[in-house]
């Protein structure tokens, strides 16, 4: 199995808070947050890692060709118009079996993303299975239905309201590429667009409750993030 990474965007929040860094390398707990999904996957015991940095900000693909990583890193470096354009860069080398899929801004516990994939592989048939935590700390939450089965019924606008919001990692088959063109097509410019669709067509897309995660998004979030990882000893 591998692993995705979508490290592509210009953290805007970030700089207007005044933190200059490029997202990827803020440190969270004493390490960047990209060295936290690194390592995360090594323990998750992933063959290897695919991981898209935009070339505004060339130090995230120079730290990453620097680093001395448990795992092959394989770096893509684009600017793209969104995350789902990000994914869709990724394609070409994720398309050979299923993979797990992270935001580089997601703070978890290990033990969280260890059981969400073993739960995740117990799904069988499913083309994609998202992470969705009960804990909602974002201006703009992607809320999810699931029924009886984690079946995703409804996402976005129509599950507002729901108890779930997505949690900012994945499980996906690869059969999800078959749809590029075809999002493409709508003028879809999100992931959160590109998940819905897939609903829409039918594909069978299933959500898996996790513990609290957090996304860093603004500088008071490292803050928040830190003191979450206290919380669970992770720091």
């Amino acid at each position: 199995m591998k692993m995705g990474i979508i490290a592509a965007g210009r953290g805007d929040r970030l700089a207007l808070g005044g933190i200059a860094t490029p997202k990827p390398l803020v440190s969270v707990g004493g390490r960047p947050l990209i060295s936290r999904i690194i390592e995360a996957g090594a323990r998750l015991k992933v063959h290897s890692i695919v991981c898209i940095v935009n070339d505004i900000k060339p130090a995230t693909a120079g730290f990453l060709r620097s680093g001395d990583w448990p795992i092959p890193v394989e770096i893509v470096v684009k600017t793209t118009p969104s995350s789902m354009e990000s994914l869709f860069c990724l394609a070409p080398l994720l398309s050979d079996g299923p993979f797990v899929l992270f935001t580089v801004d997601v703070i978890f516990g290990q033990q969280t993303v260890e059981d969400f994939l073993q739960n995740a592989r117990t799904l069988t048939g499913a083309k994609g299975v998202l992470a969705l935590t009960r804990f909602v700390d974002d201006e703009k939450p992607l809320w999810a239905t699931i029924d009886r089965s984690n079946r995703i019924i409804a996402m976005g606008d129509a599950a507002l309201g729901s108890q779930f919001v997505t949690a900012g990692f994945y499980y996906f088959a690869p059969d999800i590429f078959a749809e590029i063109a075809s999002a493409r097509r709508k003028n879809l410019s999100a992931l959160r667009q590109f998940l819905g669709h897939l609903i829409d067509e039918g594909y069978p897309i299933y959500g898996v409750p996790v513990p609290k995660t957090i996304d860093v998004d603004y500088p008071e979030d490292i803050v928040k993030a830190e003191a979450y990882l206290q919380e669970i000893n992770e720091v």
